[in-house]
């Protein structure tokens, strides 16, 4: 057996006492959220303090609110109305809060809760903030700087920005995921090894640059996730790429799918809540069609595989569970492919020119990719469709013919949406 070809899970047996083990621990964890959640609703009001996430902008009549996205200092979302006007994303909120009526599910959600503000205080002047505005200062328009605070940092983009993006196919670039997270790894790697090297030759040529520049750069993106939040998707990435790593030194088999299993099952275990984050969900489906595609079509050409097959592959694998919740359809959505292979050439070219203080230069070239799609139809594919695409996902992972039909319905899918 080669390195590499040893099994995550071996057997029935190994893989029943594993989802034995993982059922207790889950329960005992969302146990413990329920114990936490009952001393949450079980008083009339409590003072907290959060900092302000997110703010929506709405309009009533001559009541016009703002529906504020709000973290609290002990970890809880939630979102609350205000008629401020005032109001700053970074501001920190002394809040009374009327916590009486919120129910489990939606506690696990992020509630909404009536709420007070008593006290306003500015934005933590702090490195999260530092960096925000050193992007900032490279850009004339607030919408490209929101644009490259949204990739590098996972910061939240108003809603018109958001259905330009999507409107072209692009809103899995924008938001971080394992392709980001990929493309910092190896840009660290390579930054890294000739340093690495120069000492390994002279001091310590026993050592491996894969255990040593490994730890130590996972050590670096960890502290970047602490910078960004981190989203649902980042997280899952993370934890994928770390649990590669040690998998990699062990000789465990990689690209399977009991792997993605494990590793969201984890996921999962550490925090309950991410069943319920579409987010986490679409990302944990993008990683499954990547390995359904290499499992029927990587040991081809692979040149023609990374450039071809797998963005095409997993554009038309990916709409049927996108457009089912996302209802933005244009034609200049089939670009998607295409900025899926340039953007890891931009991401990493964007990220040296914002070091050294030029960020702007591709500024005008977004806002015309933005301005292409001129007109969008909005169409969803009814929720039961997913009762029917997923299990046929699923089986595809034993059987041929079911993957051939499930292109076939993707395709369909398609055709229906965009003809």
């Amino acid at each position: 057996m080669r390195i590499g070809d040893v099994p995550l899970l071996e057997g029935r047996r190994e893989f029943t006492i594993a989802i034995a083990l993982w059922g207790i621990f889950f329960l005992a964890h969302l146990g413990w959220i329920y114990h936490a959640y009952i001393r949450f609703v079980d008083r009339p009001f409590a003072y907290l303090w959060g900092a302000v996430e997110r703010i929506y902008s709405s309009e009533g009549g001559d009541n016009r609110r703002n529906l504020l996205k709000v973290k609290g200092d002990d970890g809880l979302h939630f979102y609350l109305h205000s008629s401020r006007k005032d109001l700053k994303v970074g501001e920190r909120l002394r809040l009374q809060i009327f916590p009486k009526h919120v129910g489990f599910f939606s506690y696990l959600k992020g509630p909404f809760l009536p709420a007070r503000i008593k006290e306003i205080r500015p934005a933590q002047v702090d490195l999260d903030s530092r960096l925000r505005s050193f992007i900032d200062r490279q850009h004339d328009r607030a919408d490209v700087a929101a644009f490259y605070r949204a990739i590098f940092f996972a910061d939240p983009m108003d809603r018109g920005l958001h259905e330009k993006i999507s409107a072209l196919g692009a809103g899995h670039l924008v938001a971080l995921s394992g392709l980001h997270l990929s493309i910092l790894w190896g840009g660290l790697f390579l930054l890294l090894t000739p340093l690495y090297r120069f000492f390994q030759a002279r001091y310590f040529p026993w050592r491996y640059d894969l255990i040593d520049l490994g730890g130590f750069t996972l050590l670096l993106l960890a502290g970047y996730l602490w910078l960004t939040g981190p989203p649902p998707s980042l997280l899952r990435s993370y934890t994928m790429l770390l649990i590669g790593w040690a998998s990699l030194l062990l000789g465990i088999e990689l690209l399977s799918f009991t792997f993605l299993g494990v590793v969201a099952a984890l996921l999962l275990l550490y925090d309950p809540r991410l069943a319920l984050s579409i987010g986490f969900w679409l990302s944990v489906a993008g990683v499954f069609y990547i390995y359904l595609l290499l499992r029927y079509w990587g040991k081809r050409s692979p040149r023609l595989f990374t450039l071809l097959i797998l963005p095409v592959g997993l554009f038309l694998l990916m709409m049927p569970l996108g457009h089912s919740i996302f209802p933005i359809i244009s034609p200049w959505q089939g670009l998607s492919p295409l900025l899926s292979v340039l953007f890891p050439f931009f991401y990493a070219l964007e990220i040296l020119l914002h070091l050294v203080g030029a960020g702007g230069v591709f500024d005008t070239t977004l806002e015309w990719l933005w301005r292409l799609p001129r007109s969008t139809e909005l169409r969803t594919l009814p929720p039961a469709f997913l009762l029917f695409y997923v299990p046929l996902s699923l089986v595809s992972m034993r059987y041929r013919g079911a993957f051939i039909l499930l292109l076939g319905v993707a395709v369909g899918v398609g055709i229906w949406l965009y003809a």
